[in-house]
């Protein structure tokens, strides 16, 4: 009679040794550990008074370190401006630059585009991305300025968003940057900095915009995004936050980050 098989035990995978931090690594740790918030004090619920003096803090230090922000788009006229922010979707604001010059020179006006053959709009535009799209609203909302508006462009939010193509966001850039009416921006690098600043948990645009309006003083709402855009293609990216480069890491929670992207950060510099 045969002896029974004994299967052996597999073996343990051992994992394999973590390496050492580098000089740089350990640097860089012991800077973010003294800038993140203690634990209790994280908990702790923090004054209204606490949060507007901080952003007031905040504020404060953009304004030095992005003394000459303002908006990217070339323009001359608020129809441009209008023009420009409706092709600077899902586009970079430099790419815009480089169209509008030649789509300004043939339909300076809300009159001339709306006459304009949507082909040759969407010829000149192409570049931009989701032409067909950008075209038609940019198009029909010369047509209603036309026929609604007496050819001017309207200078209220809620006539704004009437507009083919035009929501509170481009409403907003008219309103700050063509109007001198406060409008408080929100993309997606203010909405990304305003969460991981710890002001707002919400991700809608709409309730980002609205709950950021009671920290930013109105007089600051355009100057506000133009700011935090600045410092999110500059060090507060969507990849990375540099937070040992950030000149407000001791005012921020880092609401997000870790130590895992801010180490990552550092070895992609």
């Amino acid at each position: 009679m045969s002896e029974p098989k004994v299967r052996a035990k597999p073996r343990k995978k051992t994992k394999p040794a973590a390496k050492p931090l580098t000089a740089s690594a350990k640097k860089l740790l012991k800077a973010v550990k003294g800038a993140m918030p203690k634990p209790e004090s994280a908990c702790r619920k923090v004054s209204r008074e606490h949060e507007l003096k901080r952003m007031e803090q905040i504020l404060q230090i953009f304004k030095r370190e992005y003394s000459e922000a303002s908006c990217s788009l070339d323009f001359t006229n608020p129809f441009e401006l209008l023009v420009a922010t409706i092709l600077s979707a899902q586009c970079t604001d430099a790419r815009v630059n480089k169209v509008t010059p030649a789509l300004f020179a043939k339909y300076p006006t809300p009159q001339t585009m709306a006459a304009a053959k949507l082909k040759d709009i969407e010829k000149m535009v192409q570049s931009t991305g989701f032409f067909r799209n950008k075209s038609l609203s940019i198009q029909g909302a010369s047509k209603k300025i036309m026929i609604d508006y007496g050819g001017e462009v309207p200078k209220t939010l809620e006539q704004l968003v009437e507009l083919p193509g035009v929501g509170r966001k481009t409403a907003n850039v008219l309103l700050g940057n063509a109007f001198d009416t406060p409008g408080l921006v929100v993309d997606t690098h203010v909405g990304r900095l305003c969460r991981r600043t710890g002001f707002t948990e919400h991700t809608d645009a709409v309730k980002v915009e609205h709950e950021m309006m009671g920290f930013v003083p109105r007089e600051d709402w355009t100057l506000f995004s133009h700011l935090l855009i600045c410092h999110g293609r500059a060090i507060c990216t969507s990849r990375r936050a540099f937070c040992e480069k950030c000149p407000v890491a001791r005012f921020c929670p880092k609401v997000g980050v870790t130590l895992r992207d801010t180490l990552a950060a550092e070895d992609n510099v």
